[in-house]
């Protein structure tokens, strides 16, 4: 891949400056008028025309003729003519030059080895020891060396380069950095890939890459959980507690979420979650953008539209759409002119757009969590059992590829059909009666199931310790309901618990918003946490360790923009769910005083003006 735009910039710039070259020799002013000339036909695209210009000039100046001669080589490569900038490097005495002059050559000669499918001689001059390199041709150097590392079958390398690369580049150059760093590394196959990825310490730079590839070659790898090391919104030293670290908010907002039959009651708990967090932050004095809603149409041409859209009207940051066809329809556009704040993940096997993060509640999460935290506890054999649906499914994939990535030994596997009560057979396929000390048992599916198999395994005499994902709690208590479950770890979102400060009360909210309880709890909260991460998703996709206290857990980003969440343990006692740790805490607010807030308006109204905040 050639990133010829970040190459033309640096160029343009030789090009425009060699009309003030230094030398010994004074120019005429013939010779300045004729390098400017030069200049301003490359500067017009002329790139031909200009280089015919500096071959001139540099037989009419012998004393200034590797100068001119370079430039005359960098407007050939700019026509896309490397093989007529050849004979003129091959010319140009790298002595002669002054100041990024030599560097330059070295690129140029690199490219044209490149071209001459001579990778070895373009690395060789692309890793030369004790090389300065100006900050505009840094991102040219590290392209052609990775291109170079490429050509010599060196794809680790090669991909490590382009890492390397990725925060110098913006837009479309990023976007095709990346996807050429990821492609690289599933050059080096599944095998291969899978020892570098078990052998990486915590917080290796390459694992985050090497687990796109993986996933690009279809394969799931353990993931390490996020680093939480700081919560976003830390006073900034020096500031007198008026700015908060990482809070950046736009001055107008659209939330994209689908309008259609089946999604409508989703949705609306997304919505309303969102809306009172909206309303809740006027408490902070924190400044507000304007919001408009649209209707994402549930497929991706609608949503497609909806983005557009919003970004006509003026919107700067999209949060949405939800459906996993819209998100891939929306960030699998060459371009996303307004960043991204996709409430799903899309199942693409391409890189999203620089500017595009992916926000969802997948289960998968959880079953790589309830892994985690039973090899803390001691746990290293394992007994799954789940129920047929998707989320169970899709949360004991991600269960046993973690689990057996730390090391934890699979003793057996049980599946439960929907409809059946009687689970003794299941049970027995377990072989778990004779089990360890050092050992627990993962279920995945939904409360009514859960209560019918705790007691059952009881009857069977098998009392090992039982952990589980979030769909075990019905979404309020029920103590006599869930005595059956006593005992029983699970992972979930801290706001149901009021396990999260600096968040409304969740008594208080569900009290009032029937949204904000039973089965749609969790979206509710998910829709709140869509617009806290609003000020801050820059924030945490550039700074490895930060994290936003949530409503559904502690989020954090990674580089690919992926808000990973953190959830809080629960433990069934005397048939409640109550936090194992406590309170969690936060502070996030930004203080002093900001700007009004603006209250939302539907996509079919005029942008709102700013009005005094609201009392959340």
């Amino acid at each position: 891949m050639r990133l010829c735009r970040l190459a033309a910039s640096g160029l343009l710039i030789s090009l425009v400056l060699s009309a003030c070259v230094p030398s010994l020799v004074p120019r005429s002013p013939a010779e300045i008028a004729a390098a400017q000339n030069a200049a301003d036909l490359a500067n017009q695209g002329q790139f031909d025309r200009a280089a015919q210009a500096y071959v001139m000039l540099a037989q009419q100046n012998p004393g200034r003729s590797d100068h001119y001669n370079l430039l005359a080589a960098e407007a050939y490569r700019q026509e896309n003519a490397l093989d007529r900038a050849g004979p003129i490097v091959a010319g140009i005495q790298r002595k002669e030059l002054t100041d990024d002059e030599p560097l330059r050559l070295d690129l140029l000669r690199a490219e044209i080895a490149l071209h001459q499918n001579n990778p070895a001689a373009a690395l060789q001059l692309t890793t030369q020891p004790d090389l300065s390199v100006p900050p505009n041709l840094r991102p040219r150097l590290l392209t052609l060396r990775a291109d170079a590392l490429a050509g010599t079958s060196d794809f680790w390398g090669a991909a490590q380069t382009r890492v390397e690369l990725d925060h110098q580049l913006q837009g479309l150059d990023r976007t095709q950095n990346r996807d050429a760093a990821i492609s690289l590394l599933a050059r080096l196959g599944v095998t291969a890939l899978k020892a570098r990825a078990a052998a990486m310490q915590a917080g290796d730079p390459m694992f985050p890459w090497v687990s796109e590839a993986l996933g690009r070659l279809g394969v799931t790898v353990a993931a390490p959980q996020p680093s939480l090391e700081q919560p976003v919104g830390t006073l900034v030293p020096g500031s007198n507690a008026s700015v908060r670290e990482g809070y950046k908010m736009p001055a107008q907002i659209a939330l994209l979420l689908p309008n259609n039959d089946g999604l409508v009651s989703i949705s609306a708990a997304i919505r309303e979650g969102f809306f009172a967090a909206y309303f809740q932050s006027s408490d902070t004095h924190a400044p507000r953008a304007m919001v408009r809603v649209y209707d994402s149409g549930g497929n991706a041409a609608s949503a497609i539209k909806a983005y557009n859209q919003a970004v006509t009207d003026g919107a700067q940051l999209v949060v949405g759409p939800l459906t996993r066809p819209e998100v891939l329809g929306v960030l699998s556009q060459p371009s996303l002119p307004v960043p991204v704040l996709a409430l799903n993940r899309s199942d693409n096997k391409t890189v999203p757009a620089g500017n595009a993060s992916q926000f969802a509640l997948l289960p998968e999460d959880e079953g790589a969590q309830v892994a985690d935290h039973m090899i803390d506890r001691g746990i290293h054999t394992a007994y799954v059992v789940t129920s047929n649906d998707d989320f169970a499914k899709r949360s004991a994939v991600a269960f046993k590829t973690e689990w057996q990535a730390k090391g934890g030994q699979l003793a057996g596997n049980a599946q439960i059909a929907s409809g059946n009560v009687n689970y003794g057979d299941a049970i027995n396929g377990l072989n778990a009666g004779n089990a360890g000390s050092d050992a627990g048992i993962f279920i995945s599916m939904r409360v009514d199931q859960a209560r019918l198999l705790l007691p059952q395994l009881r009857v069977a005499r098998i009392n090992l310790p039982v952990f589980a994902t979030s769909h075990i709690y019905g979404g309020s208590d029920n103590a006599i309901a869930d005595r059956d479950l006593e005992g029983v770890e699970f992972c979930d979102a801290p706001w149901l618990f009021d396990a999260q400060t600096g968040l409304p009360s969740y008594q208080e909210v569900s009290a009032q918003l029937p949204a904000a309880r039973g089965a749609t709890a969790q979206l509710f909260a998910f829709g709140m946490d869509a617009w806290n991460l609003v000020p801050y998703v820059d924030w945490l996709r550039n700074h490895p360790g930060s994290y936003l206290p949530g409503a559904t857990g502690q989020l954090a980003g990674d580089t690919f923009g992926h808000i990973n969440r953190v959830l809080t343990w629960l433990k069934f006692q005397d048939g409640v769910a109550r936090p194992m740790n406590g309170t969690l805490q936060m502070d996030n607010a930004p203080g002093g005083p900001a700007p009004a807030g603006t209250a939302p308006a539907p996509a079919s109204a005029p942008p709102v003006q700013p009005a005094q905040p609201a009392n959340g």
